[in-house]
């Protein structure tokens, strides 16, 4: 890989399965996760259908082959009046790290959210993930909320 120009992002389609799948593996080995194949068929079907209106997904493509992904919930909150759109994955392939797909990305998720009428965009990353919070740190604002779970 060798320009950013070349990466056309654009919305996960059925066709990307494959492809896709080889990705969010990628991102799960990153973060040591593990899950059930039925979860990559659940949450795969309703990442790319249009007429699924709480999740959307996008991917970056370069020549022909998908490099990238980002993986999104829209949902109620109860600080707005509108949704908000959580970013739950971001990954680009190692071969095309450097392009500035991620921020390509992300920039697409703000861009679905401002016609979508969504409220903001939030999204969480570990805090030794210290190459990601160089790029989050360009294009969001820190908060000092801590994640807990069950």
């Amino acid at each position: 890989m060798s320009q950013s120009q070349d990466v056309v992002i654009r919305p996960l389609m059925p066709a990307d399965r494959e492809s896709w799948e080889v990705l969010w593996r990628s991102y799960l080995d990153f973060y040591q996760s593990k899950l059930d194949p039925a979860q990559f068929d659940y949450t795969f079907e309703r990442l790319s259908q249009p007429d699924y209106a709480s999740m959307f997904g996008f991917v970056a493509q370069c020549q022909g082959k998908l490099v990238g992904l980002v993986n999104c919930i829209n949902h109620d909150h109860g600080w707005h009046m509108r949704q908000v759109v959580y970013l739950q994955d971001l990954y680009v392939d190692d071969s095309a790290r450097k392009l500035g797909i991620g921020q390509k990305l992300i920039e697409a998720v703000y861009a679905y959210a401002d016609e979508n009428d969504k409220a903001n965009v939030y999204w969480m990353t570990q805090t030794t993930n210290h190459t990601a919070r160089k790029l989050y740190d360009r294009v969001g604002q820190t908060t000092n909320f801590m994640k807990y779970v069950r």
